[in-house]
């Protein structure tokens, strides 16, 4: 069956090329370095690396600690970490500079695999959450590379999608050597989509293992001075589309409330930046952007970042943060990043992607959940009105992140075996 789903793969890629383009209209990085997407390499081939694989931002965020580990264990060992968005390789690029190699992973057809395999000649893959490709595990496993599916999850939706594909899916599976998951029922939802028993282990969840350094916090109190004046800073993070809009007469409202609250929005793509813009101007607020280089002024309504890679510099700058993707069905995005800061966070109804982590967080009175924009709004006003309440989050919110540390340190004891001291 995988003669088969190759074949539809080759003549997709025609479509998946236009869609790159597509996206290089509103954001000109998806136009670039489209080899890479085909295993094209123009660079002679490095010698034979750890190879680890991670989406996009968000994963990317997760997987350096565990990279920065592997360069502090192993030095010697060149690495490679892929990722498949703009936004993920920016993230690498600036956090390790020439310190690893990176690519786009190429798109799983056979022979983009087989170049990809023959240029980099990993000696042990390693892949982020739930990236199941059939071609990529086949030619791990046809070059008798080990391959670690870590801080591996799904959802019930997920596997109810693949156990339709179970003549796939299995096949993939057997070729890893090793599924680290997030939870123990992570474990169960694996075997119950065809993983071996044994293979499969719960690890925790290595989104807790955060590098937060006392000078990011420095940092960000010196940008509230400079940037904001002391204003009492709500940060909307990580937005979707329709999602800041619901905001705005709450905003209006609260600012009658609040002397001297700024509002500062941080799109989850770049591509929204100047969209966003737009859409502050015409509703008629003044806005400060990031690429301006300018502070707020005492009338400035709404600070946009729109810069790549600095959104825990704003977290630490903030005085509340809504946590985006939460308002809209896109499942959430991460809420350990403000608590290990020591914001206190708000989220909406829509947490999907992080589920556990949000339960967990609201049974320890380590953050608070809105089911819309006029609720989450209420209770910034409560957190603004009520410090005391403020700093038992603050409190809350890192004593949680604490708590579940550790999953690094184990997958990096698991992969260790493999390599020279």
């Amino acid at each position: 069956m995988r003669t088969v789903y190759s074949a539809l793969l080759y003549w997709l890629l025609p479509f998946l090329f236009l869609r790159l383009y597509w996206r290089s209209l509103a954001a000109p990085a998806y136009g670039r370095r489209w080899r890479e997407r085909l295993a094209l390499y123009p660079s002679p081939p490095p010698p034979s690396v750890v190879w680890l694989h991670a989406v996009s931002l968000g994963e990317v965020e997760s997987l350096v600690p565990l990279v920065s580990a592997l360069l502090a264990r192993h030095p010697s060992q060149p690495l490679l970490v892929t990722t498949t968005t703009p936004t993920g390789s920016a993230r690498i690029k600036a956090v390790f500079q020439d310190r690893v190699a990176h690519v786009y992973l190429p798109y799983d057809t056979p022979d983009a695999i087989t170049r990809f395999m023959r240029h980099f000649r990993p000696r042990l893959a390693v892949v982020m959450e739930t990236e199941l490709w059939p071609n990529l595990f086949a030619g791990c496993a046809e070059n008798a590379i080990p391959l670690y599916l870590i801080n591996a999850r799904l959802t019930e939706k997920s596997v109810r999608g693949y156990r339709k594909l179970g003549f796939l899916v299995r096949p993939m599976l057997a070729h890893v050597e090793l599924i680290a998951t997030q939870s123990q029922q992570d474990v169960q939802r694996f075997l119950g989509i065809g993983a071996r028993p044994g293979k499969v282990v719960n690890m925790g969840n290595v989104k807790f293992d955060l590098m937060i350094t006392p000078d990011l916090i420095t940092e960000g109190q010196k940008l509230k001075h400079d940037l904001f004046s002391g204003r009492f800073v709500w940060l909307l993070a990580s937005t979707h589309e329709d999602e800041e809009r619901q905001f705005f007469c709450d905003y209006r409202r609260l600012k009658q409330q609040i002397p001297g609250l700024l509002l500062a929005v941080a799109p989850r793509h770049p591509e929204r930046f100047p969209i966003v813009n737009r859409l502050l101007l015409k509703e008629g607020f003044s806005v400060v952007t990031r690429s301006s280089a300018q502070p707020c002024h005492h009338d400035s309504d709404v600070y946009l970042v729109d810069s790549t890679g600095e959104l825990k510099l704003f977290y630490a700058a903030a005085d509340v943060a809504f946590v985006g993707g939460s308002l809209v069905a896109a499942g959430g995005h991460n809420v350990l990043e403000p608590a290990a800061i020591g914001v206190p966070v708000v989220f909406g109804p829509w947490m999907d992607n992080f589920k556990q982590i949000a339960q967990g967080l609201l049974e320890k009175n380590a953050a608070l959940q809105g089911h819309s924009g006029a609720d989450i709004a209420d209770k910034v006003y409560g957190l603004y009105a009520n410090g005391q309440q403020r700093q038992s989050l603050v409190e809350q919110g890192r004593a949680f992140v604490l708590e579940h540390q550790g999953a690094t340190a184990k997958i990096l004891a698991l992969l260790s075996a493999h390599l020279p001291p």
